[in-house]
């Protein structure tokens, strides 16, 4: 059985990613709905823990991971770390004895419970006494009854984590209301209230950021471009006599590092310390997530069999997607400062023309929207089974590049 399994993150009121909750989908095809909850769990728990690895999954972050009532009382979650994941109970979960007696079980084995998508029920008050995080859907309940809610849960022991948080005025609101954990896009995209001019310094690296991705350039113009920088120099060679390369000779040349690196691996260097260093006042999230969109973008255009589109320009494609939420500043007037390629800018402006595809596979599949997903996928000629591989590979690529 082919497993597919993406992540979303949960942050802390500072912005810092707390932990993930891991997404299960499995055969990118017609099969998606008639999943069961248990066996998607399953499928995580075994995937993540005991193909993958976690830490190839999530770092050093906690898993949230949901809980049917059936694998609950087959007592499933001991099996795993108490110090890696949190039992999500789901919504649909009964309160009843045997459920009760599972879970106070886990709570005195060390395991964090958390209720998932919670509405307020006073049958569901000894859960609640249990639980150390609530999950309140931020599109599912009004303000109004979000904040009853609240009320009903103030003399509880709980954390409150907001669930589908699209805008900064709702994280703010959030922020305002007492939650402590924060699961949505809103860090995806611009805050209006900051939107402003771009500073000259980073129109440099963007333009930098185009070309060092330009198909023409040379391994001696990428050294040039190099070693006019001594930051990017210095981290350049920091990155690669790092123990994650494990060399028997220090590297001392940007020529060597380009050598040993190959031309590709130093174009995704210098794109990962570029992004970085324009992001310095956004959730370290906000670069990862931009970094496994130009991975994942880069590998479905060697996958692909009906666009003819090059690697190094879906690597950016992925990379600007989020350009605009890096600066506060609107698409439309990033990408007319800097000298991207008609498509290019169609796609990340309208979402039109040969590259949005690819672009659409990829948020799709963020976002667990299978139909889309597949729907693009059959546009550019991408075989739906290469897809889950492939997002691991982007995240992987990213963890090592940032460890």
């Amino acid at each position: 059985m082919d497993v597919y399994i993406a992540r979303q993150p949960i942050f802390n009121v500072h912005l810092k990613t707390y932990g993930y909750e891991l997404l299960f989908r499995e055969s990118m095809g017609d099969t998606l709905d008639k999943v069961t909850g248990s066996r998607a769990t399953c499928s995580v728990l075994t995937s993540t823990f005991l193909t993958e690895g976690i830490e190839e999954i999530t770092g050093n972050k906690l898993s949230f991971i949901n809980f049917t009532e059936e694998l609950l009382e087959k007592n499933i979650a001991p099996f795993f770390p108490k110090n890696k994941i949190v039992v999500e109970i789901l919504e649909d979960v009964p309160p009843s004895p045997r459920i009760l007696t599972m879970c106070r079980n886990l709570v005195k084995l060390g395991y964090t419970l958390a209720l998932d998508d919670f509405v307020f029920d006073k049958r569901l008050i000894p859960l609640v006494e249990l639980a150390s995080i609530i999950k309140i859907d931020f599109r599912q309940l009004s303000m109004d009854e979000i904040e009853r809610t609240l009320y009903r849960l103030s003399r509880f022991n709980v954390k409150l984590l907001a669930e589908k948080i699209e805008t900064h005025e709702e994280f703010e609101k959030a922020v305002k209301l007492g939650f402590s954990y924060f699961q949505g896009y809103f860090f995806s995209k611009p805050e209006r209230l900051r939107i402003k001019e771009v500073a000259s310094t980073k129109i440099s690296l963007l333009q930098l950021l185009v070309e060092i991705n330009r198909p023409s350039t040379t391994v001696d113009r990428l050294e040039e471009i190099i070693s006019s920088d001594v930051a990017l120099t210095y981290k350049l060679l920091r990155y690669i006599n790092s123990a994650y390369y494990y060399m028997l000779k220090e590297v001392e040349s940007i020529r060597h590092a380009l050598v040993y690196l190959g031309e590709k691996g130093v174009r995704s260097f210098v794109c990962l310390a570029i992004v970085s260093e324009m992001a310095l006042d956004k959730p370290v999230e906000l670069v990862r997530l931009a970094l496994i969109r130009a991975r994942f973008c880069e590998q479905l255009a060697t996958r692909s069999s009906r666009h003819r589109v090059a690697s190094s320009q879906l690597f950016l494609l992925g990379l600007f997607s989020l350009i605009d939420a890096i600066l506060d500043t609107p698409m439309k007037n990033i990408v007319r400062r800097v000298p991207l390629g008609e498509d290019l800018v169609l796609a990340l402006t309208e979402r039109k023309g040969p590259c949005a595809p690819f672009l659409e596979v990829v948020t799709s599949y963020e976002k667990k929207d299978a139909k889309k997903c597949l729907a693009a996928l059959k546009s550019i000629g991408v075989d739906p089974r290469h897809v889950a591989p492939m997002y691991v590979n982007a995240v992987k690529f990213v963890a090592q590049a940032l460890s």
